[in-house]
């Protein structure tokens, strides 16, 4: 059809329209150079990379920012997707696994033995391991510590607890708790705590963690002499993780529990405040294997007689991950 044709047939202004477009030159497309460099660092998967050569593209081939940005979208949309196909994988993962599936831990062993003017040895050994679901925690501990100096037990300490958690929203969680400890030499030979209330994920991070728990407590102790002892408390807790350095820890756990006496004189003349304070640093030696100096407080500020208020230990155990 000729100009004079399409003129009389869409009007002057009209063929103007089209045959402006029709002449215009086609728009440049990417350089094939810049266009490799993206998709080679699309193929890395790596978001921080493809961001640097993406603003390095722009900056080379300022004209073509449309679409070095599409290819930025893509890409971004193909990692959303990834990422919800592996959050699917997991939590289909962890509903289909059984009772005794998705178990990790550390476990712990230590010791010491002197001869010569007085015979020494002692152990101490622990196991801690928790199982992580959707909306639910579970973390198990026990520990034993033991010494003997020539020949006679100097102490004779056992622990175990379980501890369950529901996280409510990213931060706030609900727990439970339940613990059993056993000193003799501390003038208990049996003390069990039951506790639940609300805690608070206040730093969640990789290298740097802190919570906080709280609620009320109940707690029976059966002491050496053979008095029996029921007493509501309130509970307090702290759990600290602080990875310093590639190989470096540093741990805080806290239980802090005050408590009035179960008969009316426990009420009105004392009340008994119970901490355990644990202090370590570990530093990873090869694969899962790691060293571990902890250093514990446990203060009870109404022992029984002859017993004292505050005793302190240190340890050098070796960590082993699974």
């Amino acid at each position: 059809m000729g100009l004079e044709m399409l003129t009389k047939w869409l009007g002057r202004s009209a063929a103007a329209i089209i045959l402006s477009v029709v002449a215009a030159p086609a728009a440049a497309e990417l350089p094939p150079p810049v266009r490799a460099m993206i998709d080679a660092a699309i193929a890395t998967h790596d978001k921080d990379k493809v961001a640097a050569v993406v603003e390095a593209a722009k900056a080379v081939s300022p004209d073509d920012k449309a679409e070095i940005d599409a290819m930025l979208g893509a890409f971004r949309e193909e990692q959303r997707e990834l990422a919800d196909a592996r959050r699917d994988a997991e939590r289909r993962e962890i509903r289909q696994a059984g009772l005794f599936d998705r178990w990790e831990g550390k476990g712990q062993l230590g010791g010491f033995m002197a001869t010569g003017n007085s015979e020494n040895i002692g152990v101490t050994a622990s196991l801690n391991i928790e199982r992580v679901g959707i909306d639910w925690r579970h973390r198990l501990r026990a520990s034993v510590d033991y010494q003997e100096t020539n020949q006679i037990t100097t102490r004779e300490q056992y622990f175990a607890s379980y501890e369950p958690r529901f996280d409510i929203n990213p931060g706030l969680f609900a727990y439970a708790l339940a613990q059993w400890d056993k000193d003799e030499f501390q003038g208990f030979d049996s003390r069990f705590a039951v506790s639940g209330g609300l805690g608070y994920q206040v730093l969640g991070g990789e290298d740097l963690r802190l919570s906080l728990k709280a609620g009320p407590a109940w707690r029976r102790t059966q002491f050496v002499d053979g008095r029996d002892e029921n007493s509501l408390a309130a509970l307090a807790g702290i759990d600290f993780d602080w990875q310093v350095a590639e190989n470096i820890k540093v741990t805080q756990d806290t239980d802090l529990v005050a408590e009035g006496g179960g008969s009316a004189v426990a009420i009105i003349d004392a009340n008994t405040t119970t901490i355990n304070l644990v202090t370590g640093l570990e530093t990873s030696l090869i694969a899962s294997l790691t060293a571990r100096f902890s250093y514990a407080i446990e203060y009870d500020s109404n022992p029984p007689p002859n017993a004292r208020s505050t005793d302190t230990m240190s340890r050098l155990t070796l960590v082993y991950g699974f």
